[in-house]
C-alpha cells in the first residue's frame, strides 16, 4: 500500500473555489437562516473545508427587512452598542434595528456566529445583504439556494 494515498489534502488560499450564492430571506426566521448562512460563509459545506482557510462561497442575501423572529423578540430582546467613547452605550430593539437598518440585522447575526479573529473578519466580508430583491451581483451568476427550515 502506498502510505501517500491517505494524506489529507488540505485547502489553502490558492487551491478554494469561492462560488456565489443567493439566499432570499423572506419570511425566514432570523436565527435559523443565519447559521445556515454562517455555515456557507464558513465553508462547512465543502469536502475540503479546512479550518484556519476562507474556503467559504459568498453570500447574497436578498429581501433583509422580511426577516421574522419568533415570540417576543422583536421588542424584548435587547442589543447593545458601544461607540468607545465613555459613557457610549446604546441599546437597540431588533424592531427599531428592523425599521432603521434592515440589513444590520441580519448582518449581525450572521457576524455573531462567526470567528471572533481575523479570519472572521475575512470571513465577513464574502457576506453581501441587500433590501428588496435586487443586488448588483448578477454578473457572478448567483446559484439560488433555498432551506429547508
Amino acid at each position: 500500500m502506498d502510505h501517500l494515498s491517505y494524506k489529507t489534502a488540505h485547502a489553502n488560499k490558492a487551491t478554494v473555489e469561492k462560488n456565489w450564492i443567493l439566499v432570499d430571506a423572506k419570511d425566514q426566521v432570523l436565527g435559523r437562516v443565519a447559521s445556515q448562512i454562517a455555515k456557507i460563509i464558513r465553508g462547512k459545506h465543502k469536502t475540503s473545508y479546512t479550518p484556519n482557510v476562507d474556503c467559504g462561497d459568498h453570500v447574497i442575501v436578498i429581501n433583509a427587512e422580511k426577516v421574522k423572529m419568533t415570540g417576543k423578540k422583536w421588542t424584548d430582546r435587547v442589543l447593545f452598542t458601544h461607540s468607545g467613547y465613555p459613557g457610549g452605550q446604546r441599546e437597540h430593539t431588533p424592531k427599531l434595528m428592523r425599521e432603521k437598518h434592515p440589513v444590520r440585522l441580519v448582518e449581525w447575526a450572521v457576524r455573531g456566529m462567526l470567528p471572533k479573529n481575523k479570519l472572521g473578519n475575512e470571513l465577513y466580508r464574502s457576506l453581501h445583504v441587500y433590501v428588496g430583491s435586487e443586488h448588483p451581483h448578477t454578473a457572478q451568476q448567483p446559484k439560488e439556494l433555498k432551506f429547508k427550515l
